[in-house]
Parts: structure tokens; sequence; C-alpha cells
């Protein structure tokens, strides 16, 4: 499609259930990656890739970009930021050299909306050189400072490409001076949830404009009990997924990030149940009982959001609503 044509919508509420980090320099990694059961896999130019390493990981992301089998996953490269050297040249070397073929950009460090505006442009001024569709790739943004976090809003509302909002915990905790040394782990001294504030600040960010929020890693690979711990925390608050740095926590994630089937099947039958009690044949009723229980709009809405996830975790359904009888 080219520059001139009209563009298709873009889903930017994408599955990121498990959000799987792999180093761009490893062609290795790169190649394993395609085989995992992860939502989203981000191609890593910035923390995972050495100095020296940079520049021909770009290439190497191309690569495996163009190449590679990368069904069912959202394909996202995460560059360098604006701080640097690298982060214009990152884009322009991956965009033009794989943009059919890539799904997002992630900025790191995003410390205020015009950093995202500026890769807006940038992203813009390569589709119309290139004759790739204008709009299509999406940005993520990744909180990792307290300027950032203070700026949320504003950078949510930045860009009609922003999908995501995602917590940095490992450089938040070291820009506030946080005294641990486990990312993602409670510092010692403090009785509550020391993440708290600073997860619902991005998550309602997010959710005001209509974006998914990603918690990000947890670096202990190996304890898997406490990365789904960990996970459960920002499920509960309402995220949508979690980085994976390892396969083993893959499964974990997606696990987590999904409804159980029992609450999927529920959710599922309220929807059926409201929209039959909505209609002509249901009596035009603006209410109804499902069992014991009494669904309208709100019951509706939260039901969505639950089905939703079920949907995009591809679970089927064990149970049919009856038509109740008259």
């Amino acid at each position: 499609m080219t520059a001139s044509s009209t563009p298709a919508p873009v889903n930017r509420l994408r599955p990121r259930r498990s959000c799987l980090a792999v180093p761009g320099s490893n062609p290795r990694f790169l190649e394993k990656a395609q085989g995992l059961p992860a939502d989203m896999v981000f191609l890593d130019l910035e923390d995972a890739c050495a100095p020296l390493a940079k520049e021909g990981a770009r290439h190497t992301v191309v690569e495996a970009l163009n190449t590679g089998d990368w069904t069912g996953k959202t394909r996202v490269v995460r560059v360098n930021d604006w701080t640097t050297q690298w982060t214009y040249r990152d884009v322009i070397t991956v965009v033009e050299g794989a943009g059919p073929n890539l799904d997002c950009i992630m900025l790191p460090k995003v410390q205020d909306a015009q950093q995202v505006v500026a890769l807006d442009v940038l992203l813009t001024q390569i589709e119309k050189t290139m004759g790739f569709e204008v709009g299509r790739i999406g940005i993520e943004a990744q909180i990792e400072n307290a300027k950032g976090l203070v700026n949320v809003d504003d950078i949510a509302a930045s860009s009609p490409r922003l999908e995501t909002i995602v917590f940095g915990p490992a450089d938040f905790m070291a820009s506030i001076n946080m005294k641990s040394l486990v990312v993602g782990e409670q510092p010692p001294g403090y009785p509550a949830d020391a993440y708290h504030y600073i997860l619902m600040r991005i998550l309602m960010a997010a959710r005001a404009h209509d974006l998914q929020a990603i918690d990000g890693p947890y670096l202990q690979i190996r304890n898997v009990e406490g990365y789904k711990e960990v996970a459960r925390r920002a499920a509960a608050l309402g995220f949508d997924g979690k980085w994976v740095l390892h396969p083993g926590q893959v499964e974990a994630a997606n696990e987590v990030f999904s409804p159980s089937q029992e609450d999927y099947d529920h959710a599922e039958l309220i929807l059926d149940a409201y929209d039959y009690c909505t209609s002509e044949a249901g009596g035009k009723k603006g209410s109804a009982m499902l069992g014991d229980e009494m669904i309208d709009e709100a019951s509706r809405k939260m039901a969505l959001v639950v089905a939703g996830k079920g949907r995009a975790a591809g679970m089927t359904r064990t149970s049919k609503f009856e038509i109740p009888e008259a």
C-alpha cells in the first residue's frame, strides 16, 4: 500500500500478555524467539546491545524481521533513547529496511511528549519516502524515570500511533534512589507496595487514552513463582501484560494475564444475556437476571474486558446462553 492509498484500520490493542525481550545482536536468540508462544517479541537495540554491537545489530534485526516466521506475534523493535547518538539511525535503518514486517517501535526513557512526537514525525517521513502506509507502525513509550512519570498524561496523549505505556522498573528505581537492588521486589523497610503509585499512575494515563499498560521485567529469571507473584500484582490492577526475559517466563505471563475459564465463560454469558434482554425479543429491558445475578450496562462493560482478554488468548467458551423461559 502506498502513502496515498486509504489506510486500513490499525489494531492498536494487540494481545500483549507476554512481551519477550530478545537481544538484537544475537541471531540464535532471534531465531529461537520465533518458536516461543509469546504474544509480542521486541528485538532490542538498547540495553541488550553493547555500544560496539549496536550498528551491526540494526542489520541483524532487519534480516530477522524480513526472513523470520513471526506468525501470531506483535513485532516490535526497541531503539535507543533520544539522549543517545544512535536513535535516529536505529529508526531509519530498521524502518526503511523492514517497515512492512514491523508493527511497533518502542522508545525507551521517554521523559516528555515531544520525544514521542519527534519519533512520530520521523516515522511519517520514512513512510512517505518509502511508499509505506502512513501511520501503520505504532509506538510504545517506556516510562523509566521520575520526569517521565510526572509527564505521563501528556505522553499518553502525544500521538495517534501510541499503543502502550510501559513501566521500566530498573532505571526507574535508580532514578528515585529506591533502596533495592532486586528489580521488581519490594525495598526493605517499606511496609506497603512501593510500586503501587507508579503502576496506577501509568495505568490511569493509559486508560484515559485507550492505551494498553505493560509491566516491566522481573530479573530473577529462574524464579518463576516470584515472577508470577509480581505479575499477579500488575494483572490485579488491570495491566494488560508483562515483559519476559527468559523462555521460562512466557507461559507464566500468558497464564497470569489470561482470565480463568470460569471467568471467561461467565463474561460471554453476561454479554449474550445483555444482548438478549435489550433486544425486541427480550423485552427491550435495561437490566435482567442471569441466574441469581442482576446484569446491566455496567455489567456488560466489565464483561467486555474479560471476554476480550479471553478471545485474545484464543480461549474457547464451554458454556452456552439459553433464552430464559417466559
